[in-house]
C-alpha cells in the first residue's frame, strides 16, 4: 500500500469532515435546539463529567493546524487551558484514558469552539441538544465516519494510531 502525505489526508479529512457535517446538518440539526439559545454557551464543551472526545492522529494534526493559525493572544489562552485540563483531569496518567473526562480547552468564551470550522472533531459536529432520544443521529453514521477516518489515518501513518483526547492532542501548540 502506497501511504499518502499528511497534508493530502489533512485535504481529505477536511472534506470528509465537510460531507458529515453537512448530513447531520440537514437530516437531524432541524430537531435540535439551537445552540445560539442556550442558556449556558459552551456548557457541552466544558463539562468535564461529560466531555470524552478522542481523536486519531491526523485529527489532532489538523488542530494543532487550525490551533496554530490563531491570533497569538488566543494560542495562549489555548495553551493555557490545555496545561491545566491535562493536570487536573490526569489526562496523561489516567488508568482508563478513554474514559477520562475533561473541560474542552478549544472553548473560547463569547466565541466558541475555536476549531469550529477548520477542524471540529466528528463526535462535536454530531453532538447538539436534542429533546427526544428518536431525533438523535443513528450511532452508524457517526461510526461509519470514524472508521473512514481510522483508514486514512492508516494510508497516512501505516499503522493504527492512539485515539487522544483533545488537551493531549493539542498540547504545546500555542
Amino acid at each position: 500500500m502506497k501511504l499518502l502525505s499528511e497534508k493530502k489526508a489533512l485535504e481529505d479529512l477536511a472534506a470528509m469532515r465537510a460531507s458529515f457535517a453537512a448530513r447531520i446538518k440537514n437530516g437531524y440539526e432541524h430537531a435540535a435546539k439551537d445552540c445560539l439559545t442556550c442558556e449556558t454557551k459552551g456548557a457541552c464543551c466544558l463539562d468535564a463529567h461529560f466531555v470524552n472526545v478522542r481523536v486519531s492522529r491526523l485529527e489532532a494534526a489538523a488542530m494543532r493546524d487550525a490551533v496554530g493559525e490563531l491570533p497569538l493572544d488566543l494560542r495562549k489562552r489555548v495553551a493555557e487551558r490545555t496545561v491545566v485540563a491535562i493536570e487536573r483531569y490526569g489526562l496523561r496518567s489516567a488508568e482508563d484514558a478513554d474514559a477520562a473526562t475533561y473541560a474542552c480547552p478549544l472553548f473560547e468564551p463569547g466565541i466558541g469552539c475555536l476549531v469550529h470550522s477548520t477542524a471540529k472533531p466528528l463526535p462535536c459536529i454530531a453532538h447538539a441538544c436534542y429533546e427526544r432520544q428518536e431525533d438523535l443521529p443513528p450511532d452508524e453514521i457517526l461510526d461509519s465516519a470514524e472508521l473512514a477516518v481510522a483508514n486514512l489515518n492508516w494510508r497516512v501513518y501505516g499503522k493504527a494510531t492512539a485515539q487522544l483526547s483533545i488537551p493531549l492532542a493539542v498540547e504545546g501548540v500555542g
